[in-house]
């Protein structure tokens, strides 16, 4: 059954490729004659003209994170495997890949600009502060909760803290090889990926820890955190050639093969569905179906993280108006398919083996990897293992887009030029409230401490998901100004704003922390009055 499964959900996703991916080419009337910002403004930082591989794979790597593989796990655990199956399935072809294809196409179009630049030309300059002020404080949201997740896996396998730093050095060196002593790609990528393969042999013979440095200020997973968001700061002010597009090119190879080792332990390793397909309507851990279902998936089915890296460094890079496809709709269904395999490592569990991994989405996906690697004789603990790495390195990669990003926007909102000084002093106050969030510790109802990224993680789904819809509104506007058919962004833009403004305001009331409540609460005002702006497009007469 599980291998029906992963067939059937393949074919669907390649189909949405082929069928809906060609509708939406036509639509925009993609022609590689048209320049491209990357070529147009290169300079060598942020605008750089890059293969379509390699941008698929920093494109694939930033949007990745821990959401498809957390949140999938997270749905299926308390609602049962069907339910999220469909929502993955169905949104991703209709729209998360509407969504990520037509925030890169908006973009480029717009020179490389974030959405933002739409809402200040098509709506007015109210709108446009709006959707900048939204869009940087759900990245402190995302820097905040996986900063905590790395932090978390990097105490949980020690081996993995140290690959990842080996990691991190690798992809320097590739960078420097690729763009500066010109390197074949080929040849360079099949170098690369081979010290990359010895690096997670070589983490786990020379485990890291820093428990000799924790104290009664800050504890272990507190240092971490801190030293995270320094690599944060780091990769945020440094050319993008240098450690960001290396570095998430060469993570797309991890995943790459992780999913190809989940599929072939799925396909022969014999594993059956396990787990309750539908366990009903309403769980007591985090509320009923509708719409709690849409905002926990989160980035694998629908994504608004994906908008800002699109129009954010995406669109700097993309040399050819084609590769908008491939790399904005193609990277979204692939982030599908390894939400469904996600998904699989919950389905064939028993619901009584749930309590001995303690229902925490990492570990429940990184026992099902060593399951798969297992199927082809290797090791299950080095699956395990390799499992916490991929994680860790898909977060490593959203972290230091996020921040680039939030460095972006703050320096888009205040109008400032891209000077040394300005890239500094705007990764500083993206990384401020993340910093302070570290020092918080935050209880439930009950009054037990929980882990930081467990206690953001609803209200940050819920602010990603509400950002894919402001999004898609944005591009609404963009399309009716240009009279472009619209439709098939509007209904996934209402879509997206009924489940989630419905999922805000249910969170807002089962929230304890006053930090997190204070900030979706401004999140919420911010989102009704962007989309009181919207409607003033489209009803200017009754909304004067």
């Amino acid at each position: 059954m599980l291998v029906a499964v992963l067939l059937g959900s393949c074919l669907f996703l390649y189909a949405g490729y082929v069928v809906y991916g060609g509708y939406l080419q036509k639509i925009f009337k993609i022609n590689d004659s048209n320049l491209t910002p990357a070529c147009e403004k290169q300079d060598g930082i942020d605008y750089v003209p890059s293969s379509c591989m390699v941008l698929l794979g920093h494109h694939f790597s930033s949007i990745a994170g821990a959401g498809p593989i957390v949140g999938p796990i997270i749905a299926g655990l308390y609602f049962g495997w069907l339910p999220a199956l469909l929502w993955i399935l169905l949104g991703s072809v209709l729209i998360g890949g509407v969504h990520d294809y037509t925030a890169l196409v908006a973009s480029i179009r717009h020179e490389g600009k974030s959405l933002s630049e739409i809402c200040r030309r098509y709506m007015n300059p109210l709108s446009y502060k709006l959707f900048l002020l939204f869009t940087w404080l759900a990245l402190v949201y995302v820097i905040t909760a996986f900063a905590d997740l790395t932090a978390k896996t990097f105490i949980d396998d020690q081996g993995v803290a140290s690959t990842s730093l080996l990691y991190i050095v690798l992809a320097i060196a590739f960078g420097y090889s690729l763009y500066k002593i010109k390197v074949p790609l080929f040849y360079g990528t099949a170098i690369a990926v081979l010290v990359m393969l010895g690096f997670i042999v070589l983490g786990q013979y020379y485990p890291i820890s820093l428990d000799c440095l924790a104290s009664s200020l800050l504890n272990t997973k507190q240092i971490w955190y801190l030293l995270l968001i320094l690599y944060c700061l780091v990769a945020s002010v440094t050319p993008v050639w240098i450690l960001l597009q290396p570095r998430d090119y060469l993570s797309s190879y991890l995943l790459y093969l992780s999913v190809g080792m989940a599929t072939v332990g799925l396909l022969f390793g014999g594993f059956s569905i396990e787990y309750p397909s539908f366990l009903g309507w309403q769980s007591k851990e985090i509320g009923f179906l509708f719409p709690m279902l849409f905002i926990t998936v989160a980035c694998g089915a629908c994504s608004g993280f994906h908008s800002l890296v699109a129009s954010g460094t995406t669109s700097k890079q993309l040399s050819i108006e084609t590769d908008a496809k491939k790399v904005a709709y193609g990277g979204m269904l692939i982030e599908g398919f390894v939400a469904v395999i996600a998904l699989c490592t919950i389905a064939m569990l028993q619901k009584s083996s749930i309590s001995s991994l303690g229902s925490d989405p990492l570990r429940i996906y990184s026992h099902g990897m060593g399951k798969f690697f297992a199927v082809v004789g290797l090791p299950e603990k080095m699956g395990a293992s390799f499992g916490s790495l991929a994680i860790a390195t898909f977060i490593l990669t959203t972290l230091d887009t996020a921040t680039r990003l939030g460095r972006y926007i703050f320096q888009e909102f205040f109008a400032l030029s891209n000077n040394k000084a300005s890239r500094y002093l705007s990764t500083f106050a993206t990384i401020f409230l993340p910093v302070l969030f570290n020092f918080i510790t935050i209880h439930d109802k009950a009054g037990n401490p929980i882990p930081l990224w467990k206690a953001i993680w609803p209200i940050f789904g819920t602010t990603n998901q509400l950002l894919a819809g402001l999004a898609l509104l944005s591009i609404v506007v963009w399309l009716k100004v240009k009279k472009v058919p619209y439709t098939f962004v509007l209904l996934p833009a209402i879509f997206m704003m009924v489940m989630t403004l419905a999922a805000l305001v249910l969170l807002l009331q089962s929230n304890s922390s006053v930090l997190i409540t204070s900030i979706a609460v401004v999140l919420l005002f911010l989102a009704l009055l962007l989309i009181a702006q919207t409607a003033r497009i489209f009803f200017p007469q009754r909304l004067k």
